[in-house]
């Protein structure tokens, strides 16, 4: 085997990386006693060493204090949902005011849509982008049908290409095509199946002028690549905190809403924790919202889950969102190169689906061995590997630049020669 990139050249770059300390901030599954080639973070996040002390001091305050924790606890639970909202506003490039903290990342859409979904017969289509994370469709499709719409409102945007992902180019043409007949857009900021990143802001700005709201499903996005939400003037998006952000599995979401809709009269799902916090004990029987976007909350925060976020949104507080951007794709390119070389060296069909400019991806790259089954999918993960696996027949493999490095792209090209050759 002629390496394309060797473990001792691995480690010499690893010693010269400024972010490779922050791997031992997490706890790596082990493989035959070594640590596993964890390319997965895309689904879920590793689980960061803080998490475990930060759940026990909940549950330790829990055991002292009981309910007066809710006021008396180390980190009162009364405005628990409150400490996340500097952290999510840099991240999602977004004011404090914008962000909040809850439910899902499904809940949240429905609730976002709940506001931003105001069909008329002049308007009543919903547009998204084909090969989208199938519950998206299905919310979308439900929105649908309880505003009493058919599926075929639906304006999903086919790419050209052999994936069926559109590129931004294609979105846009039909923004232009259908744009006065389309209430919403919501499209998924990093497709979660090819990888490919869509220039929001471009697309933000062509929907926009066609009267559409905007709102953007940034599961892949978020804690992966750079986002401008409030100056790209996006209206709504939610993402899920258990990928890149390394919260936990089923961790709770978080939710943007553009300061321009805080004291707009827009329909919305109300909750007791969305009420102004001045009035909330006086249990009064109208709801008067709070004036930021935590009025679209509807239950006070989920403590003992979001304990474990707030760990791994310490260490992102450590480090700046550039920083992370250059590694993941420096990392993910030499990952696109090993599979060239791979290709090379082993005869085999290699195709790379994801993008390879670096302003069209975030650090996923997903990559279909042709002549192989899932079965070739199952050896490479006995061997170590824990990637992931959707159909048709792509394996995707993600760098989470916190902790993944250049020596499993060593070691992830030496599992795969041996398993293409067996």
């Amino acid at each position: 085997m002629n390496a394309f990139l060797t473990i001792s050249e691995a480690k010499h770059l690893d010693a010269n990386d400024s972010l490779h300390s922050y791997r031992e901030k997490f706890y790596i599954p082990k493989w035959d006693k070594k640590d596993c080639i964890y390319l997965t973070g895309n689904s879920l996040g590793l689980q960061p060493r803080g998490a475990k002390e930060a759940i026990l001091q909940e549950l330790k305050d829990w055991e002292d204090l009981g309910v007066d924790g809710h006021f008396k606890a180390k980190n009162p639970w009364m405005p628990y949902h409150e400490y996340f909202s500097e952290s999510l506003a840099k991240l999602s490039g977004a004011l404090k005011t914008e962000v909040v903290a809850m439910g899902s990342l499904t809940a949240n859409l429905h609730f976002a849509l709940a506001s931003f979904y105001r069909p008329s017969k002049k308007r009543p289509m919903i547009l998204c982008e084909k090969k989208a994370f199938p519950s998206d469709r299905y919310a979308l499709v439900s929105q649908l049908e309880m505003h009493g719409f058919s599926e075929n409102e639906l304006i999903e945007v086919s790419g050209s290409d052999k994936t069926g992902v559109p590129n931004d180019n294609e979105i846009i043409d039909a923004i232009s095509k259908y744009g006065d007949r389309v209430s919403v857009l919501l499209i998924g900021g990093v497709n979660y199946y090819t990888g490919r990143l869509f220039d929001i802001d471009k697309i933000t700005k062509a929907a926009k002028n066609k009267g559409i709201n905007v709102g953007w499903d940034l599961a892949h996005a978020m804690g992966n690549t750079p986002l401008k939400l409030h100056e790209w003037g996006v209206d709504f998006a939610a993402w899920c905190t258990y990928k890149y952000l390394n919260s936990g599995p089923g961790s709770t979401a978080g939710l943007f809403v553009h300061e321009k809709h805080h004291k707009s009269n827009l329909n919305k799902f109300a909750g007791w924790w969305g009420h102004d916090k001045s009035s909330r004990f006086k249990m009064g029987k109208n709801f008067d919202p709070i004036k930021t976007a935590e009025s679209w909350q509807v239950s006070n925060a989920p403590v003992l889950s979001m304990a474990a976020m707030r760990a791994s949104l310490d260490i992102f507080d450590l480090v700046e969102f550039e920083e992370l951007r250059k590694k993941s794709l420096v990392l993910s390119k030499k990952l696109m190169n090993m599979l060239d070389h791979l290709k090379v060296e082993t005869g085999e069909e290699i195709e790379i689906i994801t993008p390879r400019e670096d302003n069209k991806r975030g650090g996923q790259v997903s990559v279909k061995f042709a002549n192989r089954d899932h079965s070739f999918f199952e050896q490479i993960t006995k061997n170590g590997v824990i990637a992931d696996w959707r159909e048709p027949g792509t394996i995707r493999m993600a760098i989470a630049p916190l902790y993944n490095s250049y020596e499993d792209i060593s070691r992830l090209e030496k599992v795969l020669y041996q398993s293409l050759k067996s």
